[in-house]
């Protein structure tokens, strides 16, 4: 089993140390959220690890079945893509549940204050 070559490791390591600097970056401009930023950056380093060392990228293509090292990456980066789908479907169900509970209490305290309103309009008759 060969390693990456030259150029898929020359490629990786770029790309791996792009994602890192965008993502201080997007963290220092505050568009991107701490605690979104963790798994970003941890496939940032995964992929810098992986394209750096040969013989952990050939024991993981070992793992998986693969006889290919870039197939490997390519593995590891859709199971990235549905970690990240996993996260942001964990967050938009935390999200739905507090608006729910939010337009509820919303109501009951419209409906209280509109009680107030006709009690006061009662009361000045």
């Amino acid at each position: 089993m060969n390693g990456l070559t030259f150029r898929q490791k020359t490629v990786a390591v770029f790309l791996a140390i792009g994602l890192v600097i965008l993502i201080f970056e997007l963290i220092r401009r505050r568009r991107l959220r701490e605690e979104y930023s963790w798994l970003w950056m941890l496939t940032g380093l995964a992929v810098l690890v992986l394209a750096v060392w040969d013989d952990l990228l050939a024991a993981l293509s070992g793992l998986i079945g693969s006889t290919n090292p870039p197939p490997t990456l390519f593995f590891f980066g859709v199971l990235f893509v549905v970690l990240i789908c996993l996260q942001y479907a964990v967050r938009i169900s935390d999200l739905a549940v507090q608006v729910k509970n939010l337009a509820q209490k919303t109501a009951l305290l419209e409906e209280e204050i509109r009680c107030q309103r006709e009690d006061r309009s009662k009361a000045s008759l």
